[in-house]
């Protein structure tokens, strides 16, 4: 049997799945997470932190990879992460990306109302696996890992085949408005491939890091499909349109 927790994280919906003898959290959360999980897992629900076995790391974000390296060193897991390489966060570049997603993490944390927490996390990730399409977990062969790139460069979703349920990470953010693409997509080719990817899946539902578990009709895919950008929308990129409005060109 499996319980599929999902808690109120700093700024996402954390999901956690319990197994009679060990636990998977299903992505690397945010730095701030850290102290909620261990109270979780050692208060709610009785059991020790060396039960939770595996992290999986879907993207370099900083509310999908904060926590990993620190859970590692105060449980002993494994982590798992999408078999691409080098690192997202890569170069000079990379060092200015990974310094405004994490202001970007905290002025999420401010409209959310949350009070400002340590954020701050590696940017470069060390996992102890790595996963391509259709790869079985580590140790929880009950999930699938899919390639659902677009967002970034590894994005993984997580299939769990007997509930016919999918964690899609951020390939679809929910808002008061509806359901929209996420912010960045740098790869916006990949990301209409990932949409129809799930769509094709047809499952029972969906679990979105920000939205928690949701049924999406053919309806609601199309309409993605129809507002997912036909250029890559980034950070630098939104910079400069705000720029050109600025000064007029």
């Amino acid at each position: 049997m499996i319980k599929l927790h999902q808690l109120k994280g700093y700024i996402q919906t954390i999901v956690l799945a319990e197994y009679a003898d060990r636990l998977l959290l299903l992505d690397g959360c945010s730095r701030a997470d850290v102290s909620l999980l261990k109270h979780y897992i050692i208060d709610t629900l009785k059991r020790p932190l060396s039960d939770l076995q595996l992290v999986v790391v879907t993207h370099m974000h900083p509310d999908h990879a904060g926590a990993a390296h620190k859970l590692r060193e105060i449980t002993g897991c494994k982590i798992a992460s999408a078999n691409v390489d080098g690192q997202w966060y890569s170069g000079f570049d990379g060092v200015l990306m990974h310094i405004t997603d994490i202001l970007l993490t905290r002025y999420v944390a401010k409209k959310q109302k949350q009070k400002q927490r340590w954020l701050w996390y590696s940017s470069k990730l060390k996992a102890d696996y790595k996963l391509n399409d259709g790869d079985f977990l580590p140790g929880f062969h009950d999930w699938q890992a899919l390639a659902t790139q677009g967002h970034t460069d590894r994005d993984l979703s997580l299939h769990h085949l007997p509930s016919s349920k999918v964690y899609i990470a951020d390939l679809i953010v929910t808002t008061r408005k509806g359901f929209i693409p996420p912010f960045p997509i740098f790869y916006p080719n990949r990301y209409r491939q990932s949409l129809q990817k799930i769509a094709n899946l047809n499952v029972d539902s969906l679990i979105l890091a920000h939205g928690g578990e949701v049924q999406l009709s053919t309806k609601d895919f199309d309409h993605l499909l129809a507002k997912a950008p036909k250029k890559p929308i980034t950070h630098w990129r939104s910079v400069k349109t705000k720029v050109f409005k600025v000064i007029g060109m």
